[in-house]
């Protein structure tokens, strides 16, 4: 079976979606049969390379809401991080450009290691308060989980792995992905958003049910 998610490093329910995605693999019957590729997402594909504005001023902007409706969006992703073992720095965050971080993950599942890479960009930004545009960052995550310093290297300084997150980004909008995370089982069902472990774990079961 596998489990294609479509998320960004930058979306705060997508390390949410993946943790609740561990809890309903852990639960599952089959979940040693089950293999998850994390798929390419940009929210902001035209976003710089950093921004300028603290997180609260730019959501309060995008938005149009006011500091303390802000205020109180945060403390409720922060709540809802903190059930599933999470420690959403949310305050520190910087906002920037995401593209180069998907390449590293694809050059991390062509390595075997695609979930480790997404799982540490993922602290990396909400727990640790990194830019995901910084290749000396990028570099750095891609080291501790044992990518190659060559292989890293060459990704970083061409467009390697571009193509990948492109078809990624355009199977998204083939199929009206609109909102992240996505996750689609088997390629015949799909659902969107933080789901809770037990809805995800329904559609595990159907999709073993309904196999041929």
């Amino acid at each position: 079976m596998e489990i294609h998610v479509w998320s960004d490093v930058a979306c705060p329910w997508c390390y949410i979606g993946k943790r609740s995605l561990e809890a309903a693999l852990a639960k599952f019957s089959g979940r040693d049969e089950v293999l998850v590729r994390w798929r390419s997402f940009e929210l902001d594909p035209g976003a710089p390379a950093k921004r300028d504005l603290p997180m609260d001023q730019l959501l309060a902007k995008k938005y149009g809401m006011s500091a303390a409706q802000v205020a109180a969006t945060q403390r409720r992703i922060t709540e809802t991080a903190e059930a599933f073992g999470l420690n959403y720095q949310l305050a520190g965050l910087q906002s920037g450009n995401t593209f180069d971080a998907h390449r590293m993950i694809h050059l991390a599942t062509h390595l075997d290691k695609g979930d480790q890479m997404k799982e540490r960009l993922l602290k990396a930004y909400f727990e640790e308060g990194q830019l995901m545009s910084d290749h000396a960052v990028l570099a750095r995550c891609a080291e501790e989980v044992g990518l190659p310093e060559e292989e890293v290297k060459q990704t970083l300084a061409t467009d390697r792995f571009a193509a990948e997150v492109r078809f990624d980004e355009e199977q998204a909008a083939n199929n009206g992905f609109s909102g992240v995370p996505t996750f689609v089982v088997d390629g015949r069902f799909a659902v969107s958003g933080a789901q809770d472990p037990d809805v995800l774990l329904q559609m595990l079961e159907r999709a073993v049910a309904t196999s041929t």
